[in-house]
């Protein structure tokens, strides 16, 4: 009889990085990330990071988090004509 490997699913954020190429971050495996060249490599290397990082929990015997089923949705907005605003990025 075969076993059945629990699977996981995790947002993960991508943001372009300053001097080029991407960075991939998982909210929910603090200190999970990684970065590439390119969206696809990336996106390879962050499915890497998240399996070692959940490895390691599992070889600590900690607990595997499971995100609480939060929805990101992205939208645009728009400044009102005739506004000054000077936007600040951390």
């Amino acid at each position: 009889m075969k076993i059945k490997t629990p699977e996981y699913e995790y947002t993960i954020f991508l943001t372009e990085a300053e001097g080029g190429g991407y960075i991939a971050d998982v909210p929910s495996l603090p200190g999970c990330m990684t970065q590439g060249e390119t969206l696809e490599e990336t996106i390879i290397f962050i499915k890497d990071a998240i399996e070692l990082y959940l490895k390691a929990l599992i070889d600590r015997g900690r607990k595997i988090p499971v995100e609480n089923g939060n929805v990101i949705i992205r939208v645009k907005g728009k400044i009102p004509r005739g506004r000054k605003t000077s936007i600040a990025y951390s």
